[in-house]
């Protein structure tokens, strides 16, 4: 068996909260004895701040948490940043567009907004379940680099895909009704979520995935892109999320649970675990 490689990947767009420490700690925690690295998911060009990402690392250093892999930062470990490994992920697009796995959207917001049965709004971090609007409208032979056009995966429609989380237990979940044709590359010539953690998963040969539990219908879209790429899968550990005293899902606008906050408040690393374990989980 591989030796236990894990992985903490916060966004730098907004401060981390008590759910995020809940969630981090529990990786840290499964890590024990194996090697945990810390990404930076920088992607996002409009809401990543280099504040967000000078915080996240001090909140998680306040916490307890020590990852013991990474660039060279003076004598410490500071984390990978997606924003700096462009050129494998175009290597992945590439790979994709070759397989005929993927091909180009021109579709807006606007555009699926009023497209006929397309949902007016997320389900959560989910992204709406495409209608199908450019599949098989364009060549993708006819581009050379993925800029200008949003580009999608093409989902096997009504293919179950199963897997196994190791907290949660079996999910299941079908292509085509649960979520659709999914974004890979950005029209602004952004990679999108799914593809980026697939590649940096598997380049960065991670054993066991722990997060939110938000993330598990990604999960299914995730396997397909491995499958499409013939990557390995990790294994998967999906925490339950937490809600605040009105019954509300935590989110980084929730600054009065920010670890900034609580720590400005003069409140303990202990203390702060005890508070998210009092919280009621999804």
């Amino acid at each position: 068996m591989p030796r236990y490689r894990g992985r903490l990947a916060p966004s730098p767009t907004g401060w981390l909260h008590l759910g995020h420490a809940r969630t981090f700690w529990q990786a840290a925690q499964r890590a024990m004895g194996g090697t945990l690295i810390l990404r930076n998911e920088d992607l996002d060009p409009q809401r990543s701040r280099a504040e967000f990402a000078a915080a996240m690392i001090e909140d998680l250093q306040w916490l307890g948490i020590r990852w013991v892999e990474g660039p060279d930062c003076g004598g410490a470990y500071g984390p990978y940043a997606q924003s700096e490994r462009r050129a494998f992920y175009l290597e992945a697009w590439r790979r994709l567009k070759e397989a005929g796995a993927i091909y180009p959207c021109r579709c807006s917001r606007k555009d699926l907004a009023q497209a006929a049965g397309a949902p007016n709004e997320n389900d959560g971090d989910d992204e709406p379940v495409y209608p199908g609007i450019c599949r098989g409208q364009t060549d993708a032979a006819q581009y050379a680099a993925p800029v200008g056009v949003n580009w999608r995966f093409r989902v096997p429609d009504g293919e179950e895909v199963t897997f196994t989380d190791l907290n949660l237990g079996c999910r299941h979940y079908v292509a085509g009704r649960d979520f659709g044709d999914f974004l890979v590359w950005r029209r602004d010539d952004v990679p999108a979520y799914q593809l980026a953690v697939v590649v940096d998963d598997e380049s960065m040969k991670i054993t066991e995935v722990v997060r939110g539990e938000d993330l598990l219908k990604s999960t299914a879209r995730q396997l397909l892109l491995m499958r499409a790429l013939g990557i390995a899968a990790p294994a998967y550990f999906h925490c339950p999320l937490l809600r605040d005293e009105a019954g509300v899902r935590l989110a980084k606008r929730h600054d009065a649970l920010s670890l900034r906050r609580l720590r400005e408040s003069g409140m303990t690393p202990e203390q702060a675990l005890a508070a998210a374990a009092t919280l009621r989980a999804t």
